[in-house]
């Protein structure tokens, strides 16, 4: 793919990302789907050696959330007054001291502080590098954020099966080990475009248009329910599979099959977002969301139904991304609303989902997870007639007729 002929040319004729930034943006979500992964595997380790129940532990994947979407926010809120490099590089560095913090912390206090800066750069560079993708290379910018967050799922599988073959108290090495690569990336930097091409004013809403709160609401409904779903399923599947008979090996190896459906459903939906229109990728993925979930409530087929749903869930977050830039090229923060508010569902719905659960069957959690989908498909046939995509892959195909897609 030469994806960088089909980049935008925002200054001297230069691409956003050269060939080499590239790789190293793939490098860099491989590093943070890892570290993302790896909190849980590490736990056992980190009670051991500071005395803590599992609640406080889990306290590190909190304490990295809530740094995550703070660095989204400061990373936007930055955006103006510093260029692409500086934020991009600063982030890399955050997440690295953060890193080294967390694997030499003497205390529990100082290792969740180191979490919280890691969260800080994992949420500059998450947001930073999927605005550059979704507006760097034309109409081929939905593949390749595909391929750029396939990478964040590589990482996620490595990150806990390194722990399971070093083992849970060689948890400081393995950050260190995320720490010097994240510092490795900086010397790419320079391959990084300063800013981004001022969008085409022609191309969807403008910011004055009435239409762009609800566009953009719409939007965030969609991202919070997506994670919601993953997030449930991620965190329910293996207790749903108990219950409806399956042993404990065989659940936990159907939700590691099922993370691993998200990582390839991305690479699978790279090429395929070449030939078809993101509102039509979003609606055909919240069709088979709510199909393969309604499956899940066959014991026989729950499993497979999940592997499913992985493949659905996977090309969401990627595909939506460059379309809602274009529908509301006026608006600089929509992406980092959308990005935030993916990170709050991933940390405040499993908690709900829970208590929900505890006032019913845990045989329910596949039927409670259908309904959100079916939200989630209303909202994209809503996006699919008041959010057209006149700037995606259809129009660049063939500018002279109005679909050159394949309608679904």
């Amino acid at each position: 793919m030469t994806a960088t002929h089909e980049a935008e040319l925002p200054e001297g004729g230069k691409p956003l990302l050269t060939p080499l930034a590239i790789g190293a943006s793939c490098l860099a979500f491989v590093v943070i789907g890892a570290l993302q992964a790896l909190y849980g595997p590490a736990i056992p380790a980190l009670r051991d050696e500071f005395g803590i129940s599992p609640a406080v532990a889990g306290l590190s994947l909190s304490a990295h959330f809530v740094g995550a979407l703070l660095g989204v926010l400061i990373y936007h809120l930055l955006r103006g007054r510093l260029n692409n490099r500086v934020l991009l590089g600063g982030s890399y560095v955050l997440m690295a001291a953060g890193a080294a913090a967390f694997a030499f912390s003497p205390s529990w206090a100082l290792a969740l502080a180191g979490t919280f800066v890691i969260g800080l750069g994992f949420g500059g560079i998450d947001y930073g590098l999927n605005q550059l993708f979704a507006v760097g290379f034309g109409h081929r910018s939905t593949a390749m954020l595909n391929l750029l967050n396939g990478h964040f799922g590589i990482g996620a599988i490595a990150g806990p099966a390194l722990i399971g073959w070093l083992g849970a108290d060689s948890y400081p090495e393995i950050f260190i080990g995320t720490g010097v690569i994240s510092l490795l990336i900086l010397v790419t930097l320079g391959g990084v475009a300063a800013r981004e091409p001022a969008p085409a004013p022609a191309q969807g809403a403008p910011a004055g248009d009435a239409r762009v709160l609800p566009i953009i609401g719409v939007f965030i409904g969609v991202y919070v329910l997506h994670v919601a779903i993953e997030t449930g399923v991620g965190g329910w599947e293996p207790t749903h599979l108990e219950a409806v008979g399956y042993g404990a090996a065989t659940a936990a190896t159907a939700t590691s099959a099922y993370w691993a459906a998200m990582t390839v459903g991305r690479f699978v939906a790279a090429p395929i977002s070449l030939r078809w229109s993101a509102p039509s990728i979003l609606l055909v993925c919240c069709v088979g969301m709510a199909g393969f979930l309604l499956l899940a409530t066959v014991p026989a087929l729950a499993p497979y139904a999940y592997f499913g749903v992985g493949l659905m869930i996977a090309p969401i977050f990627p595909t939506c991304l460059p379309w809602l830039n274009r529908a509301v090229p006026g608006v600089g923060a929509a992406g980092a609303y959308v990005i935030a508010a993916s990170m709050i569902g991933g940390v405040a719905f499993p908690p709900l989902l829970g208590a929900v659960i505890d006032t019913m069957d845990v045989k329910t959690v596949p039927l409670l997870l259908f309904l959100l989908a079916v939200v989630c498909g209303v909202l994209s046939l809503w996006l699919r007639r008041n959010a057209p995509d006149p700037g995606g892959v259809s129009a660049s195909r063939d500018s002279g007729r109005t679909d050159a897609v394949t309608p679904l």
